[in-house]
């Protein structure tokens, strides 16, 4: 638990004051008992039971007054709390080497049922988009509620040459923001738009006109959309990884990386012929940690699917730092109550 302001936590020493000042009340009131009446009947007139309760609404009062010096120290704890993410994009490596039949039956196919079934578990108001990237990238699926959209959008992946990795963080940043008019023609395709186009890359031109300038926030500020990506290689052509990476903090996105294989390298038969394939998983941790996010490996389907488990857990509940003040002054109020309450059905008096 941290404080705000633990300045404020000074004011706690008045608890043991405010004890010393009762237990000194308690002694002159039983003095002057002892000044009026017998000991012995003024014990057999209060009871056990009786002296007992008369401590009650005062420890009551005790403990309101520390729950309230808390809540003005502003305390923040890290809870468990259902997750502000509506907007989940999945950014899926479709080159040749996905082909690769070392994870059974092949990589693709492994990847494809692993995200078909993240994609199934995550909750109805959660909108989920689907991008795919070889040589360049393209948006297979646009966010959606729509399930079956998605499952038919993961069935139409084809494998391409090269591995882009950039050209998918870009594309996926463009879907999630739309109106900030991202340049993709000239980031992606600094040859001209005809590629662009060939590519299935929407390019808007009145709206490239009419973007908002744009201004960065805080890596990982951005609690509403989060993208998931998955390679089994490493960049050999479009944009720099962590450039784009960059960009994606500028726009406080986190990026949950996903490296499929073995990150060493290994051999892996294609078509008959054996390749030896390796992910560049320097780089994919560099990504998640310049985003916020985390870095994950997966060497088989199995380990693919937990994977995709956990990320779907993390992002329906997550762990945030809350400030708890508010349950502290809830909880004050209810003591205070409670021992006004008890003093008046117990001694027909506050106090």
């Amino acid at each position: 638990m941290t404080f705000a302001w633990p300045e404020m936590l000074w004011l706690l020493l008045f608890a043991p004051a405010l004890i010393a000042a009762y237990v000194w009340s308690l002694r002159r009131q039983k003095k002057n008992a002892l000044r009026y009446a017998n000991l012995g009947l003024v014990k057999d007139a209060l009871g056990r039971r009786q002296r007992f309760r008369r401590h009650i609404p005062p420890l009551l009062f005790l403990t309101a007054m520390v729950a309230t010096i808390f809540a003005i120290a502003r305390p923040s704890a890290i809870i468990t709390l259902p997750s502000d993410q509506r907007t989940t994009l999945l950014v899926m490596d479709v080159s040749l080497s996905m082909r690769a039949s070392d994870v059974k039956p092949t990589r693709i196919a492994a990847a494809q049922i692993a995200a078909k079934a993240f994609v199934q578990e995550q909750p109805a108001d959660v909108r989920v988009g689907i991008i795919t990237f070889a040589g360049t990238a393209s948006v297979v699926q646009p966010p959606t509620h729509n399930r079956e959209d998605l499952v038919a959008a993961i069935d139409r992946f084809e494998l391409q040459r090269h591995t882009a990795i950039g050209s998918g963080i870009i594309v996926a940043l463009a879907t999630l923001f739309p109106d900030e008019g991202i340049d993709l023609e000239s980031i992606l395709f600094p040859s001209g738009s005809a590629a662009a186009r060939g590519h299935g890359v929407p390019i808007d031109k009145k709206r490239d006109a009419e973007k908002k300038p744009f201004k960065a926030v805080a890596p990982g500020s951005n609690t509403s959309a989060a993208i998931i990506l998955l390679t089994d290689g490493r960049r050999t052509t479009g944009p720099d990884s962590l450039e784009a990476a960059k960009m994606a903090a500028d726009h406080g996105v986190r990026i949950y990386t996903v490296g499929f294989g073995m990150p060493g390298g290994g051999v892996a038969d294609m078509d008959g012929y054996s390749m030896y394939m390796a992910f560049d998983e320097t780089t994919l941790k560099a990504i998640a940690e310049v985003t916020r996010g985390e870095y994950f490996h997966a060497a088989s389907a199995s380990e693919l699917n937990k994977v995709y488990q956990g990320l779907n857990a993390r992002l329906v509940l997550e762990k945030k730092e809350t400030e708890i003040g508010a349950l502290s002054i809830a909880a004050a109020m209810v003591m205070l109550l409670a021992a006004g309450v008890l003093s008046l059905s117990w001694f027909n008096r506050i106090g």
